[in-house]
């Protein structure tokens, strides 16, 4: 409200001002959005008014995500997309384009594998290839020129700690993670004169669902143990939230972090400058 006198008179008006960290108006494409990461991602942007879309190889999964968000009266879509198959991806990407002007781009579908190169079969490296690596090359190619067009957009690529420190048994996961995260540089340099901007996120131990059945398929058993074990290797003494890396997602992906670009943002409980082990 704005307050202003005159002579004998008393004015006040109703301004409605802007909310931080809103997105309305824009629309955002999140890959992997049915559960985990992605799905925090999707609620959390909801929220902000963005129009999601969500594409996943689990329709259900995602399909659930985009229930919960329109059951709050809030916009949400989901299509069934392999992210590692570049047909599929532009046929969907090409589909919502019809109707909705892509404003931010997450790549966030992946997949991990635990072994050093010995225990990484070829098969294994080129699958993760093919999602982690390929997956963000499709939809990103996919979106740009659209985002070229316009001359607007914003990209997150969703990477790890992994990308850019040394981890024990995370040899394929690595590999790929750190092509993203220099594809993430090599974007925003290209695309910088066109208002493209795009950053990345490196969490360390994330808990989401996949933590949980990567611990009960590997330490059968020993959950309660393991489960404390991996969030101490944090120094901050836990594992984070989907919640932490949406709303960090959130700011990038606002207007107040238009003077942002090309860098990489690791939210990681202190894992790489305070481990001292």
């Amino acid at each position: 409200m704005i307050l202003y006198l005159g002579k004998g008179e008393c004015h006040c008006k109703l301004i409605k001002m802007k909310n931080k960290f809103s997105l309305q108006n824009k629309t955002a494409l999140i890959t992997g959005g049915g559960s985990g990461i992605g799905e925090a991602i999707a609620q959390t942007f909801a929220n902000q008014d963005a129009k999601v879309f969500i594409i996943d190889q689990n329709l259900d999964a995602a399909n659930k995500t985009v229930e919960k968000i329109n059951k709050k009266g809030l916009s949400a879509n989901a299509y069934k997309c392999d992210v590692s198959n570049n047909k599929n991806v532009s046929n969907v990407i090409n589909e919502i384009s019809k109707t909705s002007t892509i404003d931010i781009l997450i790549n966030n579908a992946g997949i991990a594998h635990v072994g050093n190169i010995e225990a990484c079969e070829e098969k294994d490296l080129d699958h993760l290839y093919e999602v982690n690596i390929k997956g963000v090359y499709n939809c990103t190619r996919a979106i740009i020129p659209f985002m070229v067009k316009n001359k607007n957009g914003c990209i997150i690529n969703l990477t790890s700690i992994a990308s850019s420190v040394g981890i024990k048994d995370r040899f394929a996961y690595s590999m790929s993670k750190g092509a993203v995260l220099t594809m993430t540089y090599s974007i925003a340099s290209d695309y910088i004169n066109d208002n493209i901007r795009c950053n990345c996120i490196s969490p360390a131990r994330v808990h989401t669902p996949f933590v949980d059945g990567f611990i009960r398929k590997n330490y059968p058993g020993q959950e309660k143990k393991m489960f404390e074990n991996l969030s101490k290797t944090q120094p901050i003494g836990r594992m984070g939230t989907p919640q932490e890396i949406a709303d960090l997602a959130l700011y990038l992906s606002s207007d107040e972090a238009s003077f942002i670009t090309g860098s990489n943002f690791p939210i990681d409980g202190g894992f790489v400058k305070l481990n001292t082990n």
